[in-house]
């Protein structure tokens, strides 16, 4: 099993509709399709706040990855944060998303990102294990906090 990323353009649409949509079940987040699709769609689309990969080959993509891009003082340029990923619960523990994690971010390293952030489920120790391995690392004193418009 391969973690072959490719970059998400429209026609990727519908697939990724129906990963989202298990992702969001799977995680317990009530959203529905119009909405998905208004977060999705102008990613696929080219806007430069984000990209949408698709995980393994993307006739069956088996998952995917969302990076959204930011401007950062502290870290000296544009950072990313990954929304979301997600793996098929089938092809789970195969090292997938170790190799996606890993990947990743030498790509975007070229591109000029200088930081890669994500959040994670403080009960959620698998996914804590997965990011340690990937080199990501709990921030001393930072929390990370949500407001909604």
């Amino acid at each position: 099993m391969s973690a072959a990323l490719t970059l998400a353009t429209p026609e990727h649409l519908d697939r990724l509709m129906t990963l989202v949509a298990a992702c969001h079940a799977e995680e317990g987040i009530a959203q529905s399709d119009d909405i998905r699709r208004a977060g999705l769609a102008p990613l696929l689309d080219g806007i430069p706040h984000g990209v949408v990969y698709l995980i393994g080959p993307p006739r069956a993509a088996i998952g995917y990855i969302v990076i959204t891009f930011g401007w950062s003082v502290e870290f000296g340029g544009l950072d990313g944060f990954i929304d979301e990923l997600y793996i098929r619960p089938g092809v789970r523990k195969r090292g997938i998303a170790s190799e996606t994690l890993l990947s990743l971010p030498r790509a975007l390293a070229s591109a000029g990102l200088k930081a890669l952030h994500l959040e994670v489920d403080e009960t959620n120790e698998t996914a804590q294990r997965l990011y340690a391995r990937a080199g990501f690392a709990l921030r001393p004193n930072y929390h990370l906090m949500t407001r909604r418009f």
